[in-house]
């Protein structure tokens, strides 16, 4: 049935909880992993009289973000090797976590995304947004939504 799964997470007990599942269902399955992480892109501020300013280069900032990639990214590889799954682990830099999620599916050739929801509804789910949502409503990908 499924023979490529991407398993997007951004570091959550949720998402390392539903890599942990996903992970386990790759195994029944026969199919391999893609493990995805998207970085956040270096936060561009406008600075006002009396702003305070991040000491922060955007070199640094890329490199914190490389290691938290390779974390959270190895954090499910390892899981992986454990069940004996097959994995990969790609990351991209992006601030559009859906769009690089859907884009990394694609281009990995995945039959299924595999994510978490953390299950926000009503007014917060409407103002916060889903990127599970997101997902769901723009990826020719099929979805498997875990709670």
């Amino acid at each position: 049935m499924f023979k490529h799964i991407l398993v997007p997470t951004d570091g959550s007990e949720l998402s390392q909880a539903t890599a942990k599942r996903a992970v386990s269902f790759a195994k029944e399955a026969g199919a391999r992993v893609t493990v995805f992480f998207a970085k956040p892109e270096y936060p561009i501020a406008y600075f006002g009289e009396g702003a305070l300013i991040d000491p922060t280069t955007p070199e640094k900032f890329s490199e914190m973000a490389d290691q938290q990639a390779e974390q959270y990214l190895g954090e499910v590889q390892a899981l992986c090797a454990t069940e004996g799954v097959e994995c990969a682990t790609i990351s991209a830099t992006s601030d559009v976590p859906y769009e690089a999620i859907i884009e990394a599916a694609e281009k990995s050739g995945c039959d299924l995304i595999f994510m978490a929801s953390h299950g926000r509804r009503g007014f917060s789910g409407f103002l916060l947004g889903s990127e599970t949502n997101k997902v769901l409503t723009h990826s020719k990908v099929p979805v498997l939504v875990y709670r």
